[in-house]
């Protein structure tokens, strides 16, 4: 078909740090790979091109969103392209190891790559005998490897050496062929830092540290080693995803509401989540609430910190766009959102508020400092003597938080989450640096520290 760079349209979500990809098939049809359940990129990118997407392919079962292709497979009848191991409980073409899909013009090649999940596929895209590039998913990525740990840690090394043969499998493919990864940077499914998010065989087999691995124990272990934590709805997502998520008609709406609906909301295990700017939220919030300013790290955030079963009650700022609140909770399976609040309805009808103080690097003076990032960040540089806990683990290590702690990340918002969730615990005394350690470094002269 003379397949041209512009036909291959990545859409980013930064927030999750994930690339899908909108193919042009030159003919008025599209295929959608690895699309969120949040298809309003994908949707304007076809509608730019007059395009319909005709089929909607999935590396492998996504832990870290709902998959887009059951939707589509409902509003434009497009075939749905996935492994046949994965068991997917809808209607959908199931693939295995060598199996060829001809798009009308150009061929998709499904390569079995198992190490991120069981029964990941990479597609190569053939342009007659032309090797174009390859969608590799969570397989070879930009620098680096998915996870290999999201079926549970007992599993974590065993996935580890498929995916060490995945990668080398990938590797024999010639070197001008494009990657198309869909984890890249900000991925908790382990992407390396960086501005690419797609590259080429070639120059992966001269810069991926992986790929450089001199055998599979060497490969194992580097692996391995750069393994973080992930939020914990990456545990419930495949499941969901095999089942296959529930078909949208239309966006849901989130109604107003008021006080009284609130504490009744309140009142039957509800719970609130306020979306405003943190210096709003540490001005003054609804008692209980959690602070998840609206950002594109919200999703990742809100499915790491509250669950998904009972119902959410947001308090939004004037101007806030609740649609793309709504979005980013049903991209990660929130389907229970009861409403939003704005504060100043609370406050009007004789809400109770608390406050949380905001500090400058050079107000903390002696107080003791709770870091809440990744470990990684932590080991890289922190402030002397300050208590390490990841965001994520604060709930279970609460009691770890010194008395009268000033919270900190890098900028403030996750901050901000976690004195929230402490002053929810009931710590008292609390305090957010609005910046971080580079601040505080900045303004008493001082060094950070390193962990070896």
């Amino acid at each position: 078909m003379g397949f041209a760079d512009d036909h291959l349209i990545p859409l980013v979500d930064a927030g999750l740090g994930n690339s899908a990809y909108l193919v042009d098939l030159g003919d008025g049809r599209a295929l959608a790979m690895d699309a969120s359940r949040d298809l309003r990129a994908l949707r304007r990118a076809a509608e730019q091109r007059g395009l319909r997407v005709a089929y909607a392919a999935d590396t492998h079962l996504h832990a870290d969103f709902l998959s887009g292709a059951l939707q589509l497979a409902h509003d434009d009848d497009a075939t749905v392209l996935a492994s046949a191991a994965g068991q997917r409980a809808f209607p959908h073409r199931g693939l295995a190891d060598g199996d060829e899909m001809d798009l009308g013009g150009l061929t998709l090649r499904a390569l079995a790559t198992p190490g991120h999940t069981d029964e990941h596929l990479s597609f190569l895209l053939l342009d007659g005998s032309r090797e174009l590039g390859v969608f590799t998913g969570g397989s070879l990525i930009v620098g680096s490897a998915a996870r290999t740990d999201l079926l549970g840690a007992d599993r974590a090394e065993e996935l580890a050496r498929a995916q060490f043969h995945s990668l080398r499998r990938l590797a024999e493919l010639p070197d001008q062929v494009a990657v198309w990864p869909t984890h890249g940077a900000g991925s908790f499914c382990s992407a390396p830092p960086g501005a690419e998010r797609t590259t080429t065989i070639g120059a992966q087999k001269r810069t991926n540290l992986l790929l450089a691995a001199p055998d599979e124990d060497t490969f194992v272990r580097r692996l391995m080693g750069g393994l973080g934590s992930c939020p914990a709805y990456f545990h419930r997502l495949a499941e969901a995803n095999r089942r296959g998520p529930a078909v949208l008609d239309a966006a849901p709406g989130l109604p107003a509401l008021g006080t009284p609906e609130v504490r009744s909301l309140l009142g039957h295990g509800g719970q609130v989540v306020d979306v405003r700017p943190m210096a709003d939220f540490a001005a003054g919030h609804i008692p209980g609430a959690v602070s998840l300013p609206l950002r594109d790290q919200f999703a990742t955030w809100l499915g790491w910190l509250l669950p998904d079963d009972t119902p959410l009650v947001f308090v939004t700022a004037p101007g806030q766009d609740l649609t793309e609140l709504v979005w980013q909770a049903l991209k990660i399976g929130y389907e229970r959102l009861a409403g939003h609040l704005p504060i100043t309805t609370w406050t009007a009808e004789g809400g109770e508020q608390q406050s949380i103080e905001l500090l400058t690097a050079d107000r903390i003076g002696d107080r003791p400092v709770l870091d809440i990032r990744q470990n990684s960040e932590h080991a890289a540089g922190h402030i002397p003597g300050a208590v390490a806990v990841e965001l994520g683990e604060l709930p279970a290590r609460g009691d770890e938080a010194p008395a009268g702690a000033v919270v900190h990340c890098g900028h403030g918002e996750r901050a901000m989450t976690a004195a929230s969730l402490l002053q929810r615990a009931g710590h008292n005394g609390l305090a957010v640096l609005a910046g971080g350690p580079g601040d505080w470094a900045k303004a008493t002269g001082r060094d950070l520290e390193e962990s070896v």
